[in-house]
């Protein structure tokens, strides 16, 4: 299976090594082409995880090193939905979607939407030219919503 991500962009990464002198790794690439498969966000325990099923073992060190690498070289966004919470993603990716994040349970949903990216992209701002964004949404799923309202009833048939 081709990766089209990862055939895109790795150019990218190279070009971003070279001007920062920077060694061209195998650990380097193999972790990037990983990341350029996940379809949706992903923490270091699951990027560890797919790298061990693949058998290219590498050091949480090295995983941490190279994700400030590919942050810094604007080809994955970092995700704090949640004080504990630190998910990454591939910027081509998280620029098709916002979030829904849960506050009762930390669950994170992606929504589509056409006419908000639309309306965001012709959004003009003084003094400031937008390059990407990210939205995020907080507030209650429909499974949390629905056991705080089976709890409400329940303490209101008590009385």
């Amino acid at each position: 299976m081709e990766n089209k991500y990862y055939t895109e962009l790795k150019g990218v990464l190279t070009d971003y090594l070279t001007t920062l002198k920077l060694r061209k790794t195998d650990e380097r690439y193999a972790i990037f082409e990983q990341i350029c498969l996940f379809s949706s966000h992903f923490d270091i325990s699951m990027l560890h995880e797919r790298l061990n099923l693949t058998n290219f073992h590498v050091s949480k060190a090295t995983l941490y090193n190279t994700l400030d690498i590919l942050l810094a070289a604007d080809l994955i966004v970092k995700h704090q939905f949640t004080a504990k919470s630190i998910q990454y993603e591939l910027k081509v990716v998280a620029e098709t979607h916002s979030h829904l994040i849960c506050t009762n349970c930390g669950s994170v949903r992606e929504v589509r939407d056409s006419s908000l990216k639309k309306d965001i992209k012709n959004l003009k701002i003084s003094r400031f030219t937008p390059m990407f964004h990210m939205l995020y949404i907080y507030g209650i799923c429909s499974k949390c919503k629905y056991k705080i309202q089976k709890n409400n009833n329940k303490g209101n048939t008590k009385q």
